[in-house]
């Protein structure tokens, strides 16, 4: 009787164990609901899911997670079929007559639960410090691009180097990154505590204020990889959403090149500019040669991006006039005011950044 509760004991330890893999692999089941604005960007279960790795960290992570998965379950059918049998093999029958042998006490079994879960911890402890030192480098590795990541309530900031030399790109909410290069971010926040996470490229990664953490990918095929932060920061953590998408090489040194150029001046959309520069979105956005406000994101080359709102819908001309319009209808809770429009001043507005390419 006695050593089928240690075994039942021992099954709801291995039971236990099993939920903390599931719980450290949970990318495999993010998913936004059909209603929610990520969904409308475009964020799929898939996306989230550690085992579509696609650069050299994430392969590290996806391993070691198979391998807890792995022992855990070994463990679960090892302790269960344990369990069963001396279920069915130490049942009391019709025709039994008083108690079974009682064992008090048992050396080999002792030993056994003492060290067989110390070879176990003692491997995994091992594959988890073989797989940190290779996802957390001390220093970038060879030709890496540097990338200096801010996060704030409820968005991100990227800030890379230019083509010129001393210069520097500032883009929001997307990261751009070439394809086959090592790329080195720094994170830090500008308010409260955020995590980088793009599961498909890497591990999670704290920002943290006043302090500067260190991750870095590398990918290996050009597409989108969506994440988004994974450390509560506000109402809208949900929803501080995470785009990087990674291009050819030469699409990449296009890009920053582009990114570097003055905004155009259109006369068609004079008045708009008029606008944004009268009402208080010059006091929270920057747009080079235009406007110096720091506390919202950059909007130079708004449209260049695909997403608003950190990734909370897709850019285009109705999604940009209804966030203008009524940001909060779109992302409850986020630091950007309505400024009660009229529909002209709303439709000028929204004409002059619809220009910002």
């Amino acid at each position: 009787m006695r050593f089928s509760c240690v075994v039942f004991f021992l099954a709801a330890c291995c039971l236990c164990t099993a939920h903390s893999a599931e719980i450290s692999t949970a990318a495999s089941t993010i998913i936004c609901a059909p209603d929610q604005p990520g969904r409308a960007a475009g964020i799929h279960a898939g996306d989230l899911n550690i085992f579509h790795s696609a650069s050299l960290p994430a392969h590290e992570i996806r391993e070691l997670a198979w391998l807890v998965i792995a022992i855990s379950a070994a463990i679960f059918v090892v302790v269960e079929g344990v369990l069963i049998w001396s279920i069915i093999r130490f049942r009391k029958s019709e025709h039994t007559a008083g108690d079974p042998v009682q064992v008090f006490g048992s050396n080999p079994i002792e030993l056994a639960w003492t060290i067989i879960p110390c070879i176990i911890v003692f491997v995994l402890a091992l594959a988890t410090v073989r797989t940190i030192r290779e996802v957390e480098l001390e220093s970038p590795p060879a030709g890496a691009l540097a990338v200096d990541v801010i996060g704030h309530q409820w968005w991100w900031e990227y800030r890379l180097p230019g083509a010129v030399p001393g210069s520097t790109v500032v883009t929001a909410n997307e990261l751009i990154a070439p394809v086959g290069r090592p790329v080195w971010l720094s994170l830090r926040s500008a308010d409260v505590i955020h995590s980088w996470w793009v599961p498909r490229l890497a591990g999670k990664t704290d920002l943290i204020p006043n302090h500067v953490n260190h991750t870095w990918f590398q990918a290996e095929q050009e597409g989108t990889y969506l994440g988004q932060c994974a450390e509560y920061c506000g109402t809208q953590h949900a929803n501080m959403l995470l785009r990087v998408r990674v291009v050819s090489a030469e699409a990449f040194d296009a890009w920053i090149h582009a990114q570097l150029q003055p905004t155009a001046i259109d006369a068609s959309v004079a008045t708009g500019r008029a606008h944004f520069l009268q009402l208080a979105c010059m006091n929270c956005h920057t747009i080079d040669g235009v406007s110096s406000g720091g506390f919202g994101p950059n909007l130079t080359h708004l449209m260049s991006r695909e997403t608003i709102g950190a990734g909370v819908a897709p850019l285009n001309p109705q999604t940009l006039r209804a966030w203008i319009d009524d940001p909060q209808n779109l992302k409850e809770g986020c630091n950007m005011p309505s400024l009660k429009l009229d529909p002209a001043q709303l439709d000028s507005v929204v004409a002059y950044l619809l220009t910002l390419k």
